[in-house]
């Protein structure tokens, strides 16, 4: 019998993440998942009918509401935007089934997490700190995921019969996240930095030069090719990143230190998500920066 069938899942959120664990598990068809999205309940009929048609793709029960989602579900993984994770958190400690497992994936700062353990543990759920430790493409639901907190080991034995890839980390609520937290001002970082570098050198007119230069000063690393990503994740997740960076500030100021360059990170992050540029599929790096800098410069137009 399949893990499956001893489980009723529930998703908060389901966007890329949740799609790709849904997609990795290619769970038998008779599998209980349910999900709420906003955008399932959203009043563009458009963004309404994607979501649903993106519902049907993977075999996933849309709910409109939260409560419907999650009340009978024994294992729930919440995937929202950060800035969002203690608002469902503390929804969700109203409608949640006792000893049900709550998995918080979301990118919070330790701070947050603690405070999101403490609501929905006196609510008698089963509280999880998780950390997505790597973008979710291409390894789906393989991707290394990392738990902890009191509730730790037994999902971890859930999410095993999953098929999941998953490890403990000691130090209770918070230690996961500390990981996520302190690696993203690094990995988001660097796509603040390509941004600013690369957007200077494509208007100078000497962006090929600066990049072939980096080359050989860092051989091996495809300033170029890196140059591309960098550009389409910001361009595709500015937004969330942003919300995710706002939370590596808490997490850095919680050890008291100051917080410079997450604070420059957060800005640029935000600025070419809010400009809503779409990267397309086959694009170089010149092309999408010359569409970060027209969409840049009409900005400034209406301002």
């Amino acid at each position: 019998m399949s893990a499956f069938m001893d489980h009723k899942i529930a998703f908060i959120g389901f966007g890329e993440a949740a799609s790709a664990f849904v997609k990795g598990w290619n769970a038998p068809s008779d599998t209980i998942i349910m999900a709420y999205d906003i955008k399932g309940i959203h009043k563009d009929e458009v963004v309404r009918s994607a979501k649903e048609n993106e519902y049907r793709t993977y075999n996933v029960t849309g709910c409109s509401t939260l409560c419907d989602a999650i009340r009978q579900a024994d294992v729930i993984f919440s995937l929202v935007t950060a800035d969002q994770a203690s608002i469902v958190a503390n929804l969700a400690s109203k409608f949640i089934s006792k000893e049900s497992y709550f998995l918080d994936c979301n990118s919070c700062a330790p701070g947050t997490k603690r405070r999101n353990a403490d609501i929905l543990n006196d609510a008698g759920a089963r509280y999880v700190d998780v950390a997505v430790m790597a973008p979710v493409h291409p390894r789906l639901h393989k991707t290394p995921v990392a738990l902890s907190g009191d509730h730790a080991k037994a999902a971890q034995a859930i999410l095993d019969s999953f098929d999941m890839n998953t490890y403990i980390v000691e130090g209770g609520v918070g230690a996961s996240s500390s990981i996520k937290m302190i690696r993203s001002i690094m990995v988001k970082g660097f796509e603040a930095l390509f941004s600013e570098c690369v957007l200077a050198g494509r208007k100078a007119g000497v962006e090929e030069v600066v990049l072939e230069s980096l080359d050989e000063t860092y051989p091996g690393f495809d300033f170029k090719d890196k140059a591309n990503y960098m550009l389409e994740r910001s361009m595709t997740h500015g937004v969330r990143r942003a919300s995710e960076l706002r939370e590596v500030v808490l997490s850095i100021e919680e050890l008291g230190l100051q917080a410079d360059m997450a604070h420059a990170t957060v800005a640029w992050q935000q600025r070419i998500g809010d400009l809503q540029v779409k990267a397309c599929e086959g694009e170089n790096y010149q092309e999408r920066a010359d569409k970060v800098l027209r969409a840049l410069a009409q900005d400034k137009g209406k301002s």
